[in-house]
Formats: C-alpha cells, sequence, structure tokens
C-alpha cells in the first residue's frame, strides 16, 4: 500500500480481502450450459415423436 499525495493505492487482492479464484465464472458457465442442454431436450424430444 502507498500513500502518495492524498491518493491512497491500494492493491486488488489487499482492497478485496482476499484473492478471486474466479469460481462465480465456472458456476455462471457450467449453469449456461445446462440451460442450453435442458432447452435442447425440452425443444428436440418431442419433435422426435
Amino acid at each position: 500500500m502507498q500513500q502518495d499525495k492524498q491518493q491512497l493505492h491500494v492493491e486488488t487482492d489487499e482492497a478485496r480481502g482476499g484473492s478471486s479464484p474466479n469460481v462465480v465464472r465456472w458456476v455462471l458457465g457450467a449453469s449456461l450450459l445446462l440451460a442450453v442442454i435442458a432447452m435442447s431436450a425440452i425443444w428436440i424430444i418431442p419433435a422426435l415423436a
């Protein structure tokens, strides 16, 4: 942490209070993939019958 003439410079991890392992990105990606698969199945299965 540096302080220059009334400006406070803080590193990202220090400002957040921890690290950001991108877990949310993986959860959103997996959820999107599952939603696309489910919607495709709902549309394709009745079309085959």
